[in-house]
């Protein structure tokens, strides 16, 4: 499990729908890719969050577009006349992070939509896990793509990681928000997806996404003293909270007010 690294050539268009305005873009490999900029919103930690939450789902079997991470020339600026994304592209030189882009992609719809319950409950169980809060009827952050259901945007998971006091207290987190997400009502079998999952993400497995993260990354305003012992930490907040069960149960009860 590796990521590829690649070079963005042009600047394509906005996607003035997402928060931290994430761009569509063309790469060196002729590719087409949804561009995350570090200079945007949340800084460096939303692309570590995406990167984490993104790689752990891939490997539980979740359905992610590949993620990359992206060179991207500040040089590309001179071209556009949005002085917001002028000032967006200069403040995100260097290292960023982007998926595949679906083309002809369309974003789900939870009034017609529909999603088989087990499915529905592993990605629950999965943002409960990782304390995603962006699946809700108001914002899905799914895309339905040949008829299959595609998993996007996890910047704002794992919010712990902006203030890392008690944070392993933290791991412990219920997770309340779980009681909006967009396919509770289709999750009705969570412990099922509860004990798939925790055999899926082992230890080894958890070590290797973490290691994936850029040390530059790792160094932006942060209060440990080197990248490893930053590293560290994500690990153990991660295999804390895997070992717990409290996220689960808040899922089930939330669940349950469907019935």
């Amino acid at each position: 499990m590796e990521l590829r690294s690649i070079t963005a050539t042009r600047y394509v268009t906005p996607l003035r729908e997402g928060g931290s305005l994430p761009a569509i873009v063309e790469a060196d490999d002729d590719g087409m890719y949804v561009l995350k900029f570090r200079g945007a919103g949340q800084g460096v930690k939303s692309l570590i969050a995406e990167l984490i939450a993104g790689e752990l789902a891939r490997v539980v079997g979740l359905p992610v577009p590949e993620i990359v991470l992206i060179e991207l020339d500040p040089d590309l600026a001179r071209t556009e006349p949005d002085p917001e994304i002028q000032d967006l592209i200069k403040a995100s030189a260097g290292l960023n992070l982007a998926l595949d882009y679906l083309p002809g992609s369309i974003t789900f719809d939870p009034v017609a939509g529909n999603a088989e319950a087990e499915l529905a409950s592993e990605i629950v169980w999965f943002d409960a896990y990782v304390t995603n809060p962006d699946r809700t009827a108001r914002n899905a952050n799914m895309l339905v793509w040949h008829r299959k259901l595609w998993l996007i945007d996890h910047g704002a998971a794992l919010y712990f990681h902006h203030t890392w006091s008690n944070y392993l207290d933290r791991a412990l987190d219920r997770f309340p928000a779980v009681k909006d997400h967009v396919l509770l009502r289709f999750a009705t079998t969570l412990e099922a997806a509860h004990i798939k999952m925790t055999a899926r993400i082992t230890p080894d497995i958890i070590r290797h996404v973490i290691d994936l993260i850029p040390d530059l990354w790792l160094v932006e305003g942060t209060t440990f003293s080197n990248p490893e012992q930053h590293r560290e930490a994500y690990v153990e907040y991660l295999l804390k909270r895997l070992n717990s069960s409290v996220f689960l149960e808040e899922a089930i009860r939330a669940q349950s007010l469907y019935l």
